[in-house]
């Protein structure tokens, strides 16, 4: 089982990359790349489900949050530590972490 500090550096890494790959502008034109392909044809359900994922903090957050925690536990070697319903537990745990720092950071945008 990941510990407090394991559960908050994987919440604060989770947020960043979650930031990053949905509002930083620096991947704007991947961004915009994948609406257009989208656009071309709009009835596509994978496509639309793409650019669904690329534009929501929680649909990516939550992708982010299980690559993280399943890299930390591959290279620290954590998944023999623990039976794997318990790392099951660890996902949301990481990702609502994560998600209360987005959340946190959108209602800060007003303030000011």
């Amino acid at each position: 089982m990941i510990s407090l500090a394991e559960l908050v550096l994987l919440a604060l890494a989770g947020y960043r990359t979650t930031q990053l790959l949905v509002h930083d502008s620096i991947l704007d034109p991947a961004r915009a790349r994948i609406d257009a392909w989208q656009q071309v044809h709009p009835d596509s359900t994978t496509r639309e489900a793409m650019v669904t994922l690329i534009s929501c903090v929680y649909c990516t957050g939550w992708w982010v949050s299980g690559a993280l925690l399943a890299t930390w536990l591959l290279v620290t070697d954590g998944f023999d530590q623990a039976p794997l319903l318990v790392h099951g537990m660890e996902w949301p745990a990481v990702a609502g972490a994560a998600v209360l720092l987005n959340r946190w950071d959108d209602s800060r945008k007003n303030v000011g």
